[in-house]
């Protein structure tokens, strides 16, 4: 792909976002980590680098250093906190710890024209400034020969520098952040303008070359998919019926961990609306005794996914020994965090992953058309499909469903008491307008029970757990200020209408230091 940027990841916190506001811009980009193989990153074809920032130091033992191609290449090169620090180091500059670090928001003065700039409002005298992110320890103490000062911060000098005439730039601010106001803007300057990438990165054209890649691949062969209803199978699947129509089959494994609603739903928009090949499989009794006992989350999560995956080869070897391609809804984020040194991998926080879930012994190609977009660009990716609004919008659903909201054993009644008290918070704030600024929530049924009084009579029941957050990339995320009285009403209703439950409460805790899930 020729209309592209080549980001490499020096092991920053914000190098996903990076990508995501480069692709907001209408450009193709991919991430390869910094010490990637030279062909595997101008494979690529890009028409520029992106270098991200990272916990290091420069004259750290170890430290990441910048791969030489890059810069004998030729092409455009933008340097964010540690990136143009490795610049102004290879390039014959100074960098050195600063007297003062900068960690959070700070404001930077403009001191010359540049083509960075270029989408900012006017800068007659060149005396304005912008709030920006730092997040730096070092410095740029001199400049390397060939460039000029950009900007200046009160803690630094050189808070962006460049040398216009082999179009190498260093940011010491994180335009990439939301901190930073007109940050998208910068970088859409440095890939559109000084790389000369055209802005052609829509849904509308992903669909159209996804549809053609998927048929080179897939010539005349079958292909079996399994969709969850998840917005990521649903893309996924809808995108590869549109390539090869019914050279395709859909296999919903229903487990009895769905929410209220959604096994019928996804046969009736999926086989009925959508004509495609569906089969539908009644398996919750085979979950429910699998499960029978059994509390640790983890153990849950792996009986659940051994348990589908069975469930699901023996219902696509039924289809005849043709049927060779599997479709999964891998998404991009999936594909960083699984590669595992090569980012120096995060500590595992929960099993049931996309990638690398399968087992060896599975015989099957896969067909990952979705592998190089993020959630965002899957829902538009869906709208431009025309997939209904209640599939593109849904939120994010954990892979063994209701099994980890349902703290303990799960049993047939925990799971409908949940799956009420769960509808009850989704028709709340579906009804109060906050479905689509709430990224995500949910219920969750405890595994204690508390005293309460209803009517003349003490009572002796479940406590329900509302969960409710906002995030822009779910790497992080904080509790959503819900309005007290939807609060009042989303108690109100499940202490009245759900049979068993006598408490609910409100989990105000952000990710870091809980995670999203509670199992």
């Amino acid at each position: 792909m020729t209309n592209s940027i080549a980001i490499l990841d020096f092991g920053s916190q914000y190098t996903q976002l990076i990508a995501r506001r480069v692709r907001e811009a209408h450009v193709y980009c991919e991430l390869f980590p910094w010490d990637a193989p030279e062909a595997q990153v101008m494979a690529l074809r890009p028409k520029g680098f992106i270098l991200s920032g990272s916990p290091f130091s420069v004259y750290d033992l170890g430290a990441p250093t910048l791969p030489r191609y890059a810069l004998d290449s030729g092409l455009p090169v933008l340097g964010l906190c540690y990136g143009m620090q490795l610049l102004a180091h290879a390039l014959g500059g100074m960098v050195a710890p600063s007297q003062s670090r900068e960690y959070g928001p700070a404001i930077v003065e403009i001191t010359e024209s540049s083509p960075l700039w270029m989408h900012l409002a006017p800068i007659p005298n060149l005396q304005s400034s912008l709030d920006v992110w730092m997040s730096h320890g070092d410095r740029v103490e001199s400049l390397p020969p060939g460039f000029i000062a950009l900007a200046k911060s009160d803690n630094s000098p050189f808070a962006a520098m460049g040398d216009e005439r082999r179009k190498l730039y260093g940011l010491q601010f994180h335009p990439e952040v939301k901190h930073t106001s007109r940050g998208g803007e910068i970088l859409r300057a440095f890939v559109v303008d000084v790389c000369g990438c055209a802005p052609t990165w829509t849904p509308a054209s992903f669909v159209e070359q996804s549809v053609s890649a998927v048929r080179a691949q897939v010539g005349q062969a079958h292909v079996v998919c399994g969709l969850s209803g998840g917005v990521d199978s649903a893309v996924a699947a809808t995108l590869v019926h549109r390539a090869i129509g019914n050279q395709l089959t859909c296999i919903f494994v229903d487990t009895g961990m769905l929410r209220k609603g959604e096994g019928e739903q996804v046969v009736e928009t999926f086989q009925r609306a959508i004509g495609m090949k569906l089969v539908a499989v009644n398996a919750i009794e085979d979950f429910l005794t699998a499960l029978e006992g059994v509390a640790d989350p983890e153990e849950k999560r792996k009986i659940i996914g051994v348990k589908f995956i069975r469930i699901f080869e023996r219902e696509a070897r039924a289809l005849g020994a043709d049927h060779n391609f599997l479709v999964q809804g891998t998404l991009y984020p999936d594909v960083i965090e699984s590669r595992g040194p090569e980012r120096q991998a995060a500590a595992k926080i929960k099993t049931h992953h996309n990638v690398g879930g399968l087992p060896p012994d599975m015989q099957f190609k896969l067909i990952e058309p979705l592998r190089y977009l993020f959630k965002d660009e899957v829902r538009a990716v869906g709208s431009a499909l025309g997939l209904p609004d209640e599939i593109v919008w849904r939120q994010p659903f954990p892979g063994p469903g209701l099994a980890v909201r349902v703290l303990g054993e799960v049993t047939w009644d925990r799971l409908q008491t949940l799956r009420e008290a769960d509808a009850i918070v989704r028709e709340e704030l579906r009804a109060a307008g906050l479905e689509r600024e709430i990224a995500q929530s949910f219920a969750v049924l405890l595994p204690v029970k508390s005293v309460g009084v209803m009517g003349d009579g003490r009572t002796y029941q479940s406590v329900v757990a509302v969960r409710a957050v906002t995030t822009d990339d779910f790497m992080t995320a904080d509790w959503a200020r819900i309005p007290p009285d939807v609060l009042a009403r989303i108690s109100n209703r499940i202490v009245n209408q759900v049979s068993g439950v006598n408490r609910v409460v409100y989990d105000i805790t952000s990710k870091p230091p809980g995670t999203i899930e509670w199992e």
